[in-house]
């Protein structure tokens, strides 16, 4: 482990709505809590507050005119713009490291109802983005925050303001524009503070390797899958679960390396399916999840909290059943937030054709998701990660309209080389996707689900239990068939 990480923020009401059912699949495989400090923080833009009357060193393009009116940004924006960059305001400049977190903040409103969006990217070509959000305003003045890790080490880096798109003119006025980053390290959170993704030795994929030297599919497996990094799935199956979870952050900590790991142990887990299971009272849960986060400590970590939880919430009988699932999603969320100061935690938000972008918003706000760094898509199931991606864009919309605050988001890439036929149990015909890294259009691409481990007793493999590694489902996802 490197340096301390970021500190945690708020919680906030209920708010219940609900939809359709579906999938999860699990994988079968205590420190006390520690003080947190705020620390330094470094701005990179100039003239953020505009107090000096001028607008420099931001620039403007020809679809809009500038000026500095009460301590305040204007910017009159042209009318018949096409696109949304058509009309652009920015800073250029500046430097940006991969892996490093930063915070974008501003104020703002317009003279009537808007979408805008605010990049960081590169000043010169190809022009690739670390952070793309829109946003809506209106005559309220509100406060924007977006928090990233960039996904690039440029020193030509810049923020926009991309305000066009319309046929009618408007006026919008910035105010407080703050970039940030933590001062005196080359980065901040559990991905500075680690040289890269954890493998783990214990996986389901690596113990049938080792136990099965002259099986011909080892060799495959081994090179493609059981030597990659994955996520280790906690449940009921897992014991002394602050032991469990302490025994797998140390191995990584004492390995410089970022682990991930996913808390499936909500009641009513899978609405009783193949993946069915979980603590058995929302007591029992409330001691686990705690005793999670505890297991945890000040070490760096990544955590994807209980997969189809919230996508499932129609799936239970009555709304009461809902509310408390709610709640114990919230309490997850301020344990991570309290008693894991390193770790990133993401609540999980389905999939990109399950539930709609504004309804996930809500359940995530409903769950506690701006307690912690983000949420998590795709988690077991196939979709692209550019659709993912799009999917995730949106709820961070919806998000940032109805709430005025944004996420990050990560994707499970697991199986998604082929993208999705549809069929979430087994399916022939995927494929293994992209490795677990940082950026990829997410704040991370990760194999969450473990490569070859069943989803239940369905598809390509109706024998094999959910949960239960199979070599020829692995050797299947290694050649796409």
């Amino acid at each position: 482990m490197r340096s301390p990480g970021l500190l945690r923020w708020l919680s906030l009401p209920l708010v219940s709505l609900f939809a359709s059912c579906g999938p999860a699949a699990p994988e079968a495989p205590a420190e006390a809590p520690v003080a947190v400090q705020e620390a330094a923080l470094t701005e990179l833009l100039s003239n953020g507050g505009f107090n000096n009357g001028t607008t420099a060193p931001w620039w403007n393009n020809a679809s809009t005119q500038s000026y500095v009116e009460s301590n305040q940004w204007r910017v009159d924006v042209a009318a018949n713009t096409a696109n949304a960059w058509d009309a652009i305001v920015g800073q250029s400049g500046l430097t940006l490291v991969s892996g490093r977190a930063y915070t974008l903040a501003f104020t703002a409103r317009a003279t009537a109802t808007i979408t805008a969006r605010v990049t960081v990217q590169q000043d010169a070509a190809p022009y690739a983005t670390t952070l793309t959000q829109t946003f809506t305003l209106d005559g309220t003045s509100r406060r924007f925050t977006f928090p990233f890790t960039s996904s690039l080490s440029t020193g030509v880096g810049q923020v926009t303001f991309q305000l066009g798109g319309r046929a009618n003119a408007v006026t919008v006025r910035l105010d407080d524009v703050s970039l940030t980053t933590e001062s005196g390290s080359t980065g901040s959170g559990p991905v500075a503070m680690t040289s890269g993704f954890y493998v783990d030795p214990n996986s389901n994929p690596a113990v049938w390797v080792r136990a099965n030297g002259g099986d011909g599919r080892a060799s495959r497996i081994n090179a493609s899958i059981a030597s990659k990094p994955m996520a280790r799935w906690f449940g009921n199956w897992s014991g002394d679960i602050t032991q469990a979870v302490s025994s797998f952050v140390g191995a990584a900590d004492a390995a410089d390396k970022l682990p991930v790991l996913v808390a499936y142990n909500i009641p009513g887990r899978d609405c009783g399916s193949h993946s069915g299971g979980g603590a058995g009272s929302a007591d029992a849960y409330r001691s686990w999840i705690s005793a999670f986060a505890a297991g945890l400590g000040n070490r760096p970590a990544v955590v994807i909290i209980e997969p189809d939880a919230l996508a499932q919430l129609d799936c239970l009988p009555n709304d009461s059943e809902r509310q408390t699932r709610l709640g114990l999603l919230r309490y997850a969320s301020e344990q991570f937030r309290d008693r894991a100061p390193n770790t990133w935690a993401y609540m999980d938000g389905g999939n990109a054709r399950w539930i709609g972008a504004d309804t996930t918003a809500q359940r995530l706000e409903s769950a506690g998701a701006r307690n912690v760094r983000g949420f998590s898509l795709n988690v077991s199931n196939f979709y692209s990660a550019s659709e993912s991606a799009t999917f995730g864009n949106a709820v961070n919309a919806a998000l940032s309209s109805r709430y005025g605050y944004t996420r990050q988001f990560v994707v499970d890439t697991s199986r998604n080389g082929n993208g999705s036929n549809g069929e979430w149990c087994n399916p022939g015909g995927r494929k293994l996707g992209t490795p677990s890294q940082t950026g990829g259009g997410a704040e991370m691409l990760l194999w969450v689900k473990v490569p070859g481990d069943s989803d239940g007793n369905c598809g390509i493999a109706p024998g094999t239990p959910a949960g239960q590694f199979s070599p020829d489902l692995a050797n299947r996802l290694i050649d796409g068939t």
